[in-house]
């Protein structure tokens, strides 16, 4: 039988030709099995242990940090590609020991007994061989009443120890990173988003580790380079280095707006600093988790963060927060992955439930306090833009002193009243409210905004967002004490929905009535509202019922019932607030701050957004330029 061109090569008829088209290389003889050599086997596990130069760091550094180093320096170039050196002041290490520190499976942090009493950040022993297999590792070290030794690795080839000059300490130098792999090199991004990963591995290490010294240097094109991070060893106990070091790494402003946490059960510990859900990010790289001081990207840690702010946040917002979990090593893994990033527990549920339980504490104890780049913010936005003055166009002092004459007011006429002030006198402003954390109301403004002045300041209230939250406490509280009570009313409402909308609605009809809210079917497509929360008083029904459906059936919400039932409520305080436009009188004003002086998380709405804004007198004044 004849083939056209280029059959020739085809398998036989015969030939399985699934086994063909899903395996095109398949050999029809049977494969070798063969041992591979070292450099092979190193360089397979470079392929885990090291993704990008800020992987190197991370490996280097974390073993810096074994050897006890007070202070480290991390120097790179090109984003990490062509050089990374890392110094410390560690405990060293002999010329006896280089040879087997760089040999696969060999470390001191521990005996291989018990792989889950790990108390060090390494353990593997595949680090160093690792970077010696796909790049050009010089190692010097040298252990206290030793002499200095050096040993180099070039892809993998390990050459002999020589004498070299070091004080103390070890100096870790990897150059070309990926040379022994170039098929590597053309995964990595840019030098800059190489260099801003490096940048991101100090950070987390620097807050994991306050005690230590850390500087990070651009030596790019040679010479001293630059200094883009520096953080002295904190001085203190845990709590006084870690605000120290916050303050330093993400600023004076989360240090200042962080509150303390600090919680402990059943052998689990949890201690560090969450921010006020007003100082918000719009992503979660404010977001620092350790798990006995090991930085960890754990879903299930990041997720109870996240459900510990719920209904404090809005959806699109991120927490900012630095927290450490202690507990028996025992009662973790950190042998999931060989970059050591993820970490299971064997209680997953009371983890989750002590950092849940134990942020809800932290943030109701901090529920008066608005965040302080608020003020700020506001201060900005009001400042208005000078155009810029030279000396040679402001005036002299005298033309000053009778511009001032000319702008003063004039003495009242006689037969004229002054115009009256929008102040208002509360009755009780006299008794010492001024000292209170809100002040006393002095006026409203828009029929919206209660203006309240305090001893260092003023305070400016959204009257709806303020009693939006107060009604949602409320709401909470009456539904976990004795159950929301329900008004009937005289006329039940009837909705019309579509049939989806509907069959939706009723089947959580139960659990909505334990909420105050009675719904019944009436007919196709519409349901019957019977009942509605007596707190909320006159409330469209139609529009409550929409609200609800919305939060129902939100694909960003929780899946958890009492989450669901928690957002049911948001929506109905948000319904029976104070709306905007309604003129309120002096002694509702000042009940409403104090109620928000008395609930838990009043300085923020069901929506994540400020109820107040504090503006200090000082910067008041400088507003209108008086200091």
């Amino acid at each position: 039988m004849t083939h056209p061109k280029g059959w020739q090569n085809l398998p036989d008829p015969a030939t399985d030709w699934g086994m063909v088209l899903h395996s095109p290389k398949i050999s029809p003889s049977r494969p070798v099995i063969r041992q591979l050599d070292e450099a092979a086997i190193n360089r397979i596990a470079a392929g885990e242990v090291v993704e990008r130069p800020a992987s190197a760091v991370k490996e280097l550094v974390e073993n810096a940090i074994d050897a006890g180093a007070g202070r480290i320096t991390v120097d790179y170039a090109d984003g990490g590609k062509t050089l990374i050196r890392v110094t410390d002041d560690g405990c060293g290490m002999t010329a006896a020991d280089l040879p087997l520190a760089l040999s696969r499976h060999a470390t001191s942090k521990i005996d291989g007994s018990d792989l889950l009493a790990i108390s060090s950040f390494g353990f593997r022993g595949e680090a160093l061989p690792s970077l010696g297999a796909v790049g050009r590792l010089c190692v010097t070290s040298r252990a206290a009443g030793e002499e200095a030794a050096s040993l180099s690795v070039i892809g993998g080839r390990i050459g002999a120890v020589r004498p070299a000059a070091l004080t103390q300490g070890t100096v870790a130098e990897l150059r070309d990173l990926f040379f022994a792999t170039p098929a590597r090199l053309k995964f990595l991004r840019s030098d800059r988003a190489e260099a801003q990963a490096i940048a991101d591995v100090i950070r987390r290490l620097a807050l994991a580790q306050p005690s230590v010294g850390f500087t990070l240097r651009d030596v790019s094109g040679g010479g001293e380079g630059r200094i883009l991070f520096r953080a002295d060893p904190e001085p203190g106990d845990l709590f006084d280095a870690l605000h120290g070091r916050t303050a330093r790494v993400l600023g004076a402003d989360f240090a200042e707006n962080a509150l303390r946490v600090e919680v402990a059960q059943d052998g689990l510990r949890l201690s560090g600093y969450a921010a006020l859900p007003t100082y918000s990010r719009g992503s979660s790289v404010a977001q620092f988790l350790f798990v006995n001081g090991r930085p960890v990207l754990d879903r299930l840690l990041f997720g109870a963060l996240r459900a510990a702010y719920f209904d404090l946040l809005s959806r699109d917002r991120h927490p900012a927060a630095v927290l450490r979990l202690d507990c028996d090593p025992h009662q973790v893994d950190v042998n999931v992955h060989p970059a050591k990033s993820e970490v299971r527990f064997r209680e997953p549920g009371l983890v989750r439930g002590l950092i849940v339980g134990g942020l809800r504490q932290a943030l109701a104890g901090g529920a008066q306090r608005a965040s302080s780049t608020l003020g700020a913010a506001t201060v900005a936005a009001l400042r208005p833009q000078m155009p810029r003055s030279y000396q040679m166009d402001r005036p002299s002092a005298p033309a000053l002193i009778r511009a001032h004459q000319m702008q003063s007011p004039p003495p009242a006429m006689p037969g004229f009243a002054e115009a009256r002030s929008a102040r208002i006198d509360a009755p009780e402003a006299g008794g010492g409210t001024e000292s209170l954390p809100l002040g006393a109301a002095r006026a409203q403004v828009h029929e919206n905004y209660i203006i309240a002045q305090t001893g260092q300041g003023i305070v400016i209230v959204d009257q709806h967002a303020a009693h939006e939250r107060l009604l949602y406490e409320r709401l909470k509280r009456q539904r976990d004490q004795h159950g929301i009570a329900a008004q009937a009313l005289l006329i039940p409402a009837i909705v019309e929905l579509s049939d989806t909308d509907a069959a939706r609605l009723l089947e959580v009809a139960p659990d909505l009535q334990t909420l105050g809210l009675t719904v019944e079917p009436f007919g196709r497509g519409a349901v019957a509202v019977r009942e509605v929360p007596a707190i909320l008083g006159q409330v469209d029904a139609r529009r409550l019922i929409l609200d609800v459906l919305d939060e129902l059936q939100d694909p960003g919400g929780s899946a958890l019932l009492q989450a669901r039932i928690d957002g049911v409520l948001s929506r109905m305080a948000c319904h029976g607030s104070v709306r905007s436009g309604r003129q309120m009188r002096a002694e509702e004003m000042n009940a409403l701050l104090r109620e928000m002086e008395a609930t838990p998380h009043s300085g923020q709405c069901n929506h994540g957004r400020p109820t107040y804004v504090e503006l200090r007198l000082a910067d008041i004044e400088r507003l209108f330029g008086r200091t």
